[in-house]
């Protein structure tokens, strides 16, 4: 649904997936700090909204999907995945439970196939699954998300930044996004959801043995990387662009922004086996590395919290 707040003075509309939403309203930097300030809310009333109700509606949740929802608190946010049964990422829900449903949010344009499954899955249980589009919409801020009516959108929100400001502070967070910084191959591990969107000691679930095996036993055959690209190229690198080191294609460039203080910056995705320290070519764009996932991941050894940016 195209947002009404396409319409205030100055809105520049965002290119897709993000079309419906505002890029900005006329100064991306200024949006970005006061977001940073708590002073300003994102629209995000792209995402799609996926209500599920019903008395079983955490343990089944928590059955189908990545992390430990069963003993979820109500006004809890949290994430989880669904993965396919290679432990490919297929969904990634954002959520919480209010107290009668959970209400998640994902990419634009994916709630019609994860209904699709999650109608499929229920079986004899307690639960209802339904469309919570036309009612609710996602906003943001520097503290998180949340649901308000989308009849509310426009009215007395306050100072706004649009969707390059809060992309900006996604990536400066290493945070993934899917479909921009995934494909249809990756598993969590690569991306760093283990421990955001996985838990690593809760039941089976679609997808696990690969999650188990990976940390365990093997390494993943990729790992996301943040990238600091040169400040003195005018063109950010498109999604999807090539990695090169040593004049070889080594991943893909996903998200890019031009951050107010960082310049600008990417998420690509590059082979495991890629120095850490080397200098890369992302996009045609000279980038060098900080590492979000690191080479050895896997095998018992995690993302270290402290490795995430925080915003200032």
């Amino acid at each position: 649904m195209r947002s009404p707040l396409l319409d205030l003075p100055g809105a520049v509309a965002a290119e897709a997936p993000d079309a419906d939403v505002a890029a900005h309203y006329g100064d991306l930097f200024a949006e970005q700090r006061a977001l940073i300030k708590g002073e300003a809310v994102v629209d995000r009333s792209n995402r799609e909204i996926v209500r599920v109700s019903g008395a079983d509606r955490l343990k089944w949740l928590n059955d189908l999907t990545s992390n430990k929802l069963d003993t979820l608190k109500p006004g809890e946010w949290t994430q989880t995945l669904i993965l396919d049964l290679q432990g490919r990422v297929e969904h990634h829900l954002t959520l919480v439970d209010d107290g009668e449903a959970v209400l998640a949010h994902v990419e634009p344009g994916a709630s019609e196939a994860l209904i699709d499954y999650l109608d499929k899955m229920r079986f004899m249980l307690r639960v209802e699954v339904s469309s919570a589009d036309a009612e609710l919409a996602v906003i943001s801020t520097a503290d998180g998300d949340r649901y308000i009516p989308r009849a509310e959108l426009g009215a007395g929100l306050g100072r706004m930044a649009g969707i390059w400001a809060y992309e900006a502070l996604r990536i400066e967070r290493h945070q993934p996004r899917l479909g921009l910084d995934t494909d249809h191959k990756t598993i969590p591990h690569e991306v760093g959801w283990i421990g955001e969107a996985v838990h690593l000691t809760k039941g089976c679930y679609r997808g696990q043995e690969t999650v188990a095996r990976v940390h365990n036993l093997g390494h993943p055959p990729r790992r996301l990387v943040f990238l600091h690209l040169d400040g003195s190229v005018d063109t950010l690198p498109p999604h999807g662009a090539p990695v090169i080191f040593e004049s070889q294609e080594v991943g893909a460039v996903g998200s890019s922004v031009r951050h107010h203080e960082l310049g600008p910056i990417a998420l690509a995705m590059v082979k495991r086996t890629v120095p850490v320290d080397a200098t890369l070519l992302a996009g045609g764009v000279a980038a060098t590395q900080e590492i979000i996932v690191p080479p050895d991941a896997g095998r018992n050894v995690s993302i270290d919290p402290a490795m995430r940016r925080r915003i200032r």
